[in-house]
């Protein structure tokens, strides 16, 4: 019998917002289904309960959690991070949160595991950002360390924009590795300092970014030696996503998320996957997009079995 991915994933991913906003909440239901649809999930998903404030103070400050749990984060910050912190949305956070916790102790024991939401890299220690609640990488990281489970981690993030609240959290971190390709021109403005960050020009190909990731990856795998490799594999390079700004195609992303498999589970180690970023007014494209990394840990899986 193949091996079965494990793929995290809760209803409450999808959290209310208000008529026409520009964030793509649906994707997350979107994706599921096609997962569903495809049969990628013949024995259902693995479900997360809430990150507990304990989790999250890990990578946030304790004022940042409260504020988003009893609904008082100031205005500027919910401006910042363009949702409304409502009850809703702050329970999604926590949610998407914990799935990311919980693909990661998946992926220690079955080798790749990945969760249906995650990649919320533009939260930082003191608030949220740029459609980002909490920082749920940073957060998996922080309690696979707390529970022993962890010395070190990668974080290889692929997400059009810059990393830029993960690069912050860890600044100061040696145990774990931050490296970000990213559109130059694109959020946030400001750019944090990761220990890798290449910065691709508007329009970017396939050829060329292949390029970049096939030199980049092997060199932070070989130099780091982590314990465990994060990826967010958002599909905002893709040329239709609506704030992407790069030029790939689908065959591009699969490419490059086959790489990076290929690469981590070469070298013996787990790899636990979130989706990142992805926009577009097409709610159900932008969610059938996102599946690109599942199919291909699926491929992998199969193309390797025995």
């Amino acid at each position: 019998m193949p091996p079965v991915l494990p793929i995290v994933h809760h209803p409450g991913y999808v959290a209310e917002l208000p008529d026409g906003h520009r964030f793509p909440m649906r994707k997350f239901g979107a994706l599921a289904a096609h997962l569903k649809t495809q049969g990628l999930v013949p024995d259902g998903f693995h479900q997360p309960r809430e990150a507990p404030d304990g989790w999250l103070r890990l990578a946030h400050s304790a004022a940042y959690v409260d504020g988003v749990n009893n609904g008082s984060v100031p205005r500027q910050i919910e401006k910042d991070i363009g949702l409304p912190i409502t009850a809703d949305v702050g329970r999604r956070g926590r949610l998407a949160t914990a799935g990311t916790v919980l693909a990661g102790k998946l992926a220690l024991e079955h080798g790749m595991a990945a969760n249906t939401a995650g990649g919320s890299h533009h939260a930082r220690f003191e608030q949220g950002a740029g459609f980002c609640v909490f920082n749920d990488v940073a957060v998996a990281a922080r309690v696979m360390q707390a529970d022993r489970e962890i010395s070190k981690a990668l974080i290889i993030d692929l997400d059009v924009h810059q990393g830029d609240g993960t690069a912050r959290i860890f600044a100061q971190d040696p145990s774990v590795m931050t490296l970000s390709v990213h559109g130059a021109r694109n959020y946030p403005d400001t750019k944090a300092v990761s220990d890798v960050d290449i910065a691709l020009d508007d329009g970017t190909e396939d050829a060329t970014y292949m390029d970049v990731v096939q030199a980049a990856i092997p060199r932070a795998l070989d130099g780091f030696h982590p314990d465990i490799v994060f990826y967010n594999a958002g599909v905002d390079p893709h040329r239709e996503d609506k704030l992407g700004r790069l030029s790939l195609s689908s065959d591009g992303l699969m490419a490059r998320d086959l790489f990076v498999i290929d690469q981590v589970r070469r070298r013996g180690l787990p790899l636990a996957a979130v989706i990142g970023g992805g926009y577009g007014a097409d709610h159900d494209a932008v969610g059938v997009r996102h599946a690109t990394i599942h199919k291909a840990m699926v491929q992998y899986l199969l193309d390797t079995h025995c």
